[in-house]
């Protein structure tokens, strides 16, 4: 509530003596700085967007899209010699329609009855009709013995019913479910239009449940290939399951991808995955603090320093900010021509010169935000409220290791984007077809989908992939082999 004194009660306090005047002024100078505080706190707040913080570029209320990658010296664009990949004539088409010559020739003479001398050829590349459902019937013999005994002819494995559908028509469903993230009606209907295969929804449910069953320990393996990378990428989102909040966690490499749904989104789930415990290499994330709690090497993402970075730069207007942009945008530019050029590392001296010039920055930006936040109160839980510039400062200082490692090890990389690109399709799916109905629905999503972004890591064809899954010749499917 707004605190207000009238003229007689400020004169009575003046009457008081100085004591009572100095605490008077106090009172509203704390007051004062309280409401400072709040007002940078809602402005910071409000001036946030996806250039500047880990907002996703949906929430931007006004869009301003800049880059913080350096302007090249090539055009946007193909750049000469690059192949491309424009449509070229075959040598041998499916089908060819001869058009003969029509009509008469200024001569006077029969166009068409002239001497041949070759052919100007065009080619369209066209789609076929939509294929009719092939049928194939499988005819058990029945045959009596002489004793009278009966004897009937064994079914071909996985043929377990008087009508199914085949292992075709499951995986292309699921390659339109899980992988071009169509919701369950439209899937219907595009088997419908597209193969004229009818379906029911809970005919796409079956073939999820089905492929999630055979991909269980294709599913193991991957997540024993990622901890035997020395190298791997963790991140969470948002999952919505029946209408409540659950989170979505990812762990993967260049080749591989692991998702797992959980409804806690820290230390429990990381460790019900079961991937970071006893783990020898190094994990990149986003500095998210239940990492931490393992005892394993660490790597930071840049690309979320740089964005805070820009906020602390342009929002708040601290000159060492844009320095410490520049710096770690010059430390990466190093590190890609020394792998360029074949190297693993950088010189010693370039490294120290390096890390000093980082330190120098901290330093600054420490000058530029002293320690003023309010003293802790009696029984008060938790860290100090700080500023966003004065938090930053602390991670990039106390995590300086986990922050510059791209620069020590060639292998690591300057950011977490591969993890986020591994689950930008998840945030898809759920745009597009809203919230899973069930814990069930959405486990079958992260296996699946995990599966189908380890193929396409490899560049290995997604339909004939799924197909695996519901090959019955092959118990379990097998995985990629690197």
């Amino acid at each position: 509530m707004p605190f207000t004194m009238s003229r007689n009660e400020i004169r009575d306090v003046y009457r008081q003596g100085e004591d009572a005047v100095v605490a008077l002024i106090e009172t509203y100078i704390e007051r004062l700085n309280a409401l400072e505080r709040d007002v940078a706190t809602l402005k910071a707040q409000v001036a946030k967007n996806s250039h500047n913080s880990s907002k996703p570029p949906s929430s931007d209320m006004h869009r301003t899209p800049r880059s913080l990658r350096a302007v090249g010296e090539k055009p946007s664009g193909g750049q000469p010699g690059h192949e491309g990949h424009a449509l070229k004539q075959r040598a041998n088409p499916d089908h060819i329609v001869k058009h003969r010559v029509q009509g008469m020739c200024q001569c006077g003479r029969h166009a068409g009855k002239g001497r041949n001398i070759g052919c100007e050829r065009r080619q369209v590349f066209d789609l076929p009709p939509p294929p009719q459902l092939e049928v194939t019937e499988h005819q058990a013999e029945i045959l009596e013995c002489a004793c009278g005994q009966v004897h009937v002819a064994a079914f071909p494995e996985g043929v377990n019913a008087p009508v199914q559908y085949g292992e075709r028509v499951k995986a292309t469903t699921t390659y339109l479910s899980s992988y071009q993230l169509l919701p369950q009606k439209r899937t219907t209907e595009a088997m419908d239009d597209l193969f004229g295969v009818p379906l029911s929804q809970g005919a796409i449910n079956n073939f999820q449940k089905q492929a999630y069953q055979r991909l269980e320990k294709t599913e193991d393996a991957t997540k024993e290939a990622i901890r035997s990378s020395p190298v791997m990428h963790v991140d969470e989102t948002g999952m919505y399951v029946g209408g409540k909040r659950l989170w979505q966690h990812t762990f993967g490499t260049s080749l591989f991808t692991f998702f797992l749904c959980h409804p806690k989104r820290g230390g429990e789930a990381t460790r019900a995955a079961g991937i970071l415990q006893g783990y020898a290499g190094r994990a990149i994330h986003d500095a998210w603090q239940p990492y931490f709690d393992f005892d394993i090497l660490h790597g930071l993402c840049n690309a979320h320093h740089l964005r805070e970075l820009v906020f602390v730069k342009e929002d708040l207007g601290q000159r060492w900010a844009g320095t410490m942009i520049e710096l770690l945008c010059r430390i990466k530019a190093a590190v890609d021509r020394g792998k360029t050029a074949g190297r693993s590392a950088l010189a010693p001296a370039t490294l120290l010169r390096y890390r000093e010039r980082y330190e120098h920055i901290l330093r600054c930006g420490y000058r530029a935000n002293p320690d003023n936040a309010p003293p802790r109160k009696p029984g008060q839980r938790g860290r100090r409220k700080q500023s966003p510039a004065r938090n930053l400062l602390d991670r990039l200082s106390r995590h300086a290791d986990e922050a510059l490692a791209f620069m020590y090890d060639f292998r690591v990389p300057f950011d977490n984007n591969l993890a986020e690109r591994d689950l930008r399709m998840s945030k898809a799916k759920q745009k597009i077809s809203g919230c899973f109905r069930s814990m069930g629905g959405a486990q079958a999503f992260c296996r699946i989908r995990g599966y189908i972004s380890t193929v396409r890591k490899h560049g290995s064809n997604v339909l004939d992939s799924l197909s695996k899954c519901f090959d019955p010749a092959n118990q379990q499917v097998v995985l990629i082999e690197t």
